[in-house]
């Protein structure tokens, strides 16, 4: 294994396997595995570069940063010698926020004396001008993310967002420099004088570059698009032949379950509904136990075949009332381990897709499906939409898995996917 990633959440670490394992140039991708958490063996023999998600985006920062820790050590076994830190491409943190501490914690462990951060991923709109993030057009703070009920953004300046969470002063690569040939954006980048530089991008090519550039550095920080141009380094260099994904489909019964409260998820929702069944999961129901994992397993089983599709997903407003009357982590952990619970039960019952909508949910559903079927490893298959690809978990029995970051993917993301998963383009 040469490159090894940590990414702070389940739907972000799918992210940035697919960025590796299809490659962008023609060079090609990587052989690339998705782990649920940090594995208790050594990675497989085939995998050049592997993707450990961990559920600590929204965790306190000791935590945070002793996970981060404990996953590099992993990775650093495994034989990578470069680690991507991968955050979402929205800097979901606060003020108080985890990013910079295990930024800092990391760079210490590695002797790291650059640091980049670029969020950038223009496929999806998400990119990096004069240090500020835009979700297309709009400044971050002005997108809808002041309102997400666990990390609010207020502030577009990711510079300044990161100077609250870190002791170190924080550079700024601006994009007249990032335009520019590779060997003169190594020069400006030297010219800096701080460990940590906030690097604009509004393209791909402006990701490549910085890809380059980045070749020989211990340590990457940023969102999927970061992650762009480092198969082709590996590729050039011909440290591992160019790897195909391969994929091969499967049939089976098939489940939905979506946790996420974003726009596009409701909005995905409500397309669905249309055309399939959908369950909406009582939130109070759940905290008083009368709505259980055998609940959904009833619903699903009673329309199988018709892509059923179970969710908590609710309004902003919905979210904080519920929060309110049980508490912010009850409701989340309750949340969790249903949705957790369900899929390990829609596995036994011989299910072999299943979609999953929203970063703590697909985390929660992808640690049990793992240790449900021992299986850590997750081959990284085709691309539904930017940013979410195919897993594949276990080897007898495989189930086939998506776990979709709760802004991404196209209206009928459901319907695709498990369409997808069935015919395997």
């Amino acid at each position: 294994m040469l490159i090894g990633v940590i990414a702070d959440d389940f739907t972000g670490a799918s992210d940035i396997a697919n960025t590796l394992a299809k490659g962008i140039s023609p060079e090609g991708g990587l052989r690339t595995a998705q782990f649920a958490g940090v594995p208790d063996r050594s990675a497989p023999g085939d995998v050049d570069a592997g993707v450990v998600s961990l559920k600590s985006r929204t965790a306190p920062k000791d935590a945070a940063v002793a996970d981060s820790i404990t996953a590099l050590n992993w990775l650093l076994a495994q034989g990578c010698r470069q680690i991507v830190f991968k955050y979402c491409s929205t800097f979901d943190s606060t003020k108080g926020g985890n990013i910079g501490p295990v930024a800092e914690a990391l760079a210490d462990a590695l002797d790291a004396r650059r640091v980049i951060f670029c969020p950038a991923f223009p496929t999806t709109g998400r990119t990096v001008y004069q240090g500020h993030l835009f979700v297309g057009d709009q400044p971050l703070h002005e997108s809808g993310m002041a309102r997400h009920p666990l990390t609010p953004m207020t502030d577009p300046d990711i510079r300044r967002w990161l100077g609250h969470q870190t002791l170190e002063p924080v550079g700024h690569l601006p994009l007249m420099d990032v335009t520019k040939d590779p060997e003169t954006i190594r020069q400006a980048l030297e010219r800096i004088g701080h460990r940590f530089v906030v690097a604009d991008a509004i393209s791909d090519q402006n990701l490549l570059d910085l890809g380059t550039v980045l070749a020989d550095a211990r340590l990457i920080t940023g969102g999927s698009g970061i992650a762009l141009g480092l198969p082709r380094n590996i590729l050039r260099a011909g440290s591992v032949p160019a790897r195909d994904p391969h994929f091969r489909p499967i049939v089976g019964p098939e489940a939905v379950l979506a946790g996420s409260c974003s726009g596009a998820t409701r909005g995905q929702i409500d397309r669905h509904a249309k055309r399939h069944p959908t369950f909406a999961i009582d939130v109070p129901g759940v905290m008083r136990g009368d709505i259980t994992a055998n609940t959904l397993i009833d619903f699903y089983r009673a329309h199988e075949g018709n892509a059923p599709l179970a969710y908590s997903s609710g309004s902003p407003d919905d979210v904080r009332a519920f929060q309110t009357e049980f508490g912010r982590d009850q409701v989340a952990d309750k949340l969790d381990a249903l949705f957790a619970e369900t899929a390990v039960q829609l596995a036994k019952h011989g299910y072999r897709r299943i979609v999953v909508a929203g970063g703590e949910t697909s985390g929660a559903v992808a640690q049990a499906l793992s240790g449900a079927l021992g299986a850590p490893a997750m081959a990284i298959g085709p691309e539904i939409d930017p940013g979410v690809p195919i897993l594949s978990l276990g080897s007898n029995n495989t189930v086939a898995l998506a776990l979709k970051s709760g802004n991404f993917g196209t209206p009928d993301f459901f319907a695709k996917a498990l369409r997808m998963m069935e015919i395997g383009t």
